[in-house]
C-alpha cells in the first residue's frame, strides 16, 4: 500500500501597508505634468496632475478616497509629528495661518514626491533640507482606509 502524503499549503499572503501602496503609485508618475486643478482616482487628467490630485490618486491605489483640495486633505487622517514620518504620509507646507497651499507624498529621509507648480513635472524633493519648503512645513497627515 502507498503511504498517505499531507501538503500543507500556506494560504497567508503579504499585504504592503497602504503608505508603501501610495508611495510606489506616485513615483510611478515621476514626470508627469503640472497641470492645475489636474487628477483624479484613475489617474492624471487634462494631461497631468497637480499636488492634490497626485495625492488622491496615490491614496486611491491604497483604497483611500481623499478630496482634491490640500487644505481639506489637511483634516484627513491622523496628525504625525516629523520624527514619526512613515512612507505615504502627506506632507504640507504654506498658507501661513491659513490651509496649507502644497502637498507632497513623503517616501524617505525628509524626501517627498510632489506636483510642484506650473511649468513643472512630478517629481522628488527633500524637503527637509530644501531652503524654500522646510520653513513652510506646516505638518503631516496619515490617511487610513
Amino acid at each position: 500500500s502507498i503511504p498517505a502524503v499531507t501538503i500543507t499549503v500556506s494560504t497567508r499572503t503579504t499585504r504592503r501597508p497602504p503608505g508603501t501602496i501610495a508611495a510606489r503609485a506616485a513615483l510611478r508618475r515621476l514626470g508627469t505634468p503640472y497641470i492645475w486643478g489636474g487628477g483624479s482616482k484613475s489617474g492624471p487628467t487634462r494631461g497631468g496632475f497637480d499636488c492634490s490630485g497626485l495625492a488622491l490618486y496615490a491614496w486611491s491605489r491604497a483604497g483611500v478616497t481623499l478630496p482634491h483640495y490640500t487644505g481639506t486633505q489637511f483634516t484627513q487622517g491622523k496628525r504625525i509629528p516629523y520624527p514619526h514620518l512613515r512612507q505615504g504620509d502627506l506632507v504640507f507646507f504654506g498658507g501661513g495661518t491659513a490651509a496649507p497651499t502644497h502637498v507632497g507624498i513623503y517616501l524617505k529621509s525628509g524626501t517627498m514626491i510632489h506636483a510642484p507648480k506650473s511649468g513643472d513635472v512630478v517629481r522628488t524633493t527633500n524637503f527637509a533640507q530644501n531652503p524654500y519648503y522646510r520653513p513652510r512645513y506646516r505638518g503631516a497627515t496619515r490617511p487610513h482606509p
